[in-house]
């Protein structure tokens, strides 16, 4: 019961402090709430689960080092923002064409990540249910996938897509009630049962590869790229730094939480396995939980569809419309929705994103290459750009 009250203390707290106006109205912070809003979403509700029973003790060393490769990646991008502002239209003619190829890989990968994000939701709408099965969760998945489309094709998401600072405040809130708890688990247990050092399941190739699989799972830093219409270039280059700082911070302190509080094989894997866990820590914090995701992985697929139909009208001139896009994007992710399971639509989406942060890398590789004084960067960005690669053609599904 203090436990209980005691979570419930940290939401409210965090709640009233995230909606002060002093932060709300923050310019700094509404800048700082999209990437964060992609970064700290579905990844959270996997990641720690899927880390501890694959990692053990070194679960906290490999999240550290998902979000190192992340916020390199981001370097790259926001060394091209910086040159874009620079420059403008008069970059380099292989700049702008791999721009191109870039943002045709971005439409791509947002196709994607909906059907990641979605296919989660279902998940999570019927995790506290009895119809809590693959059929039921992709039956609620197809009939979001249904209402997104309508809403894309016949009213636009500018409604929707201003849930988008509440639903993070939320998050952030029940992410601080989920932490204390877990904190305050980790307490209770510890006289009794010690922490739990377990050796990692995964090892070698296979334990990179893995990894390489849940890139996406700290993605979402790359939307500051695409808000110049309302942010400067250093507004943005600021927030994104600032968005990969909280989420890290968060994400190292969860996984390094959980993985002392949970034995890998404790709770069986799977795509919800963070609502058994925590059914263990604090009978409010599923519910709590399930609505969260629910906002999240909503919101976040709102925005995912927008940017994807935006993109493609834009690359092609306005020859294929946002609402046949949209189309399109519904008609790929009900495949994958019937044809594959959450955690291969995860690698599947991994690759993709990294397809993306190669080309923004190697665009950020030629333009320093073409400063004398910078080329010692163009090797680090060239080798992003390789590692990039190396995670398209190696990341690997979870086997749950």
């Amino acid at each position: 019961m203090l436990l209980t009250a005691a979570v419930l203390l940290a939401v409210v707290a965090s709640a009233a402090v995230l909606l002060l106006p002093r932060i709300a109205d923050a310019r700094w912070w509404r800048a700082t709430v999209t990437p964060l809003a992609s970064i700290i979403g579905s990844g959270f509700l996997v990641l720690g689960p899927v880390l501890d029973a694959s990692y053990g003790i070194w679960a906290t060393a490999v999240m550290f080092g998902l979000c190192l490769g992340a916020y390199l990646f981001g370097a790259a991008i926001r060394d091209n923002i910086a040159t874009i502002d620079r420059l403008g239209p008069e970059r380099n003619l292989w700049q702008l064409r791999l721009d191109t190829a870039a943002s045709w890989s971005l439409a791509f990968a947002y196709t994607i990540s909906v059907a990641y994000y979605l296919n989660l939701l279902g998940s999570f709408s019927v995790s506290l249910t009895p119809l809590d099965d693959p059929v039921h969760a992709r039956l609620v998945t197809t009939a979001v996938y249904a209402f997104v489309l309508a809403v894309g094709w016949f009213r636009g998401f500018g409604a929707l897509e201003r849930l988008e600072q509440i639903t993070v405040s939320a998050k952030l809130a029940i992410i601080a009630g989920l932490l204390t708890g877990l904190v305050l688990f980790l307490l209770d247990r510890l006289p009794e049962s010690g922490l739990d050092l377990s050796p990692p399941d995964v090892t070698g190739w296979s334990g990179v590869t893995l990894a390489f699989g849940l890139i996406v799972t700290v993605q979402g830093f790359e939307t500051t790229r695409y808000l110049g219409d309302e942010y400067d270039a250093r507004m943005r280059i600021r927030s994104m730094r600032m968005a990969q700082w909280i989420a890290t911070a968060i994400y190292v302190i969860y996984v390094a939480l959980l993985s002392l509080a949970f034995a890998p094989g404790e709770v069986a894997l799977s795509e919800t396995a963070i609502i058994d866990m925590m059914k263990v820590v604090a009978p409010i914090l599923p519910i709590l939980l399930v609505g969260a995701a629910l906002a999240a992985q909503f919101s976040a697929a709102v925005a995912d569809t927008g940017g994807s139909g935006g993109l493609i009208e834009e690359l092609t001139r306005g020859r294929i419309g946002v609402r046949q896009s949209y189309a399109v994007l519904t008609a790929i992710g009900l495949t994958m929705t019937w044809g594959l399971n959450v955690f291969e639509i995860i690698a599947y989406a991994s690759r993709a994103f990294a397809l993306y942060y190669a080309l923004q890398s190697a665009i950020a590789a030629h333009a320093a290459w073409q400063e004398p004084a910078q080329r010692w960067r163009a090797f680090a960005f060239a080798a992003l750009a390789v590692l990039g690669l190396l995670v398209l053609l190696f990341g690997e599904a979870v086997e749950a």
